[in-house]
């Protein structure tokens, strides 16, 4: 039986959506590495957007809340990506089903929600877009209120359980999110 690494079947992934080939290493075939424990590093585990959606209509997001991971079908199927993400830091907090992205914002302003300010009541009223904001450098807003997908300043975040219910992407890539994902989308949190 054919054993690939972590890093071969995402080279192999990444590889194949993006029309080349690339010779795949078993495990055997790579030299050992040392041991380092991350505690924000995602197992990404592979998604096909046809068991979870009829069609791709405007394009298909599914945010695997188990594996840390956001994967991202365009309408057409010819993009593909795929993101670690942050995940809510606790069950009570995370809301899994379908949504959609109604709205997206380029420099978003935070307000946290009531139950925000209830859990921490030295959290500010409003936070304007900036290095401070929460909510990073982009935004793509929900159907569900106060739920999104956006990016975040603070790196140490991703690969965790951080958010009060979002989902957060590095800033450089919820851009990049952001560019290809239309209003419209189809939104899966699993």
């Amino acid at each position: 039986m054919l054993k690939l690494t972590r890093r071969a079947s995402l080279l192999a992934l990444s590889a194949t959506t993006a029309g080349l080939v690339l010779p795949i290493r078993t495990a055997a075939e790579v030299p050992p590495q040392p041991f380092l424990r991350r505690s924000n590093t995602s197992g990404f585990r592979t998604l096909r957007w046809q068991d979870h959606f009829e069609s791709l209509g405007k394009g298909v997001i599914i945010a695997d809340l188990q594996s840390r991971a956001l994967h991202f079908w365009s309408a057409d199927e010819s993009a593909y990506r795929l993101f670690p993400t942050s995940v809510p830091i606790s069950d009570e907090l995370t809301k899994r089903g379908r949504t959609e992205i109604v709205r997206k914002r380029v420099g978003p302003t935070w307000t946290p929600t009531p139950d925000m300010r209830r859990r921490d009541p030295s959290l500010p009223s409003h936070v304007p877009p900036g290095p401070e904001n929460p909510l990073g450098t982009h935004a793509m807003y929900l159907s569900w209120p106060a739920y999104l997908i956006h990016g975040t300043h603070d790196t140490r975040k991703i690969g965790r359980r951080s958010s009060d219910g979002c989902v957060g992407l590095y800033n450089e890539q919820v851009a990049e999110l952001f560019a290809v994902a239309q209003v419209g989308t189809q939104v899966l949190l699993l």
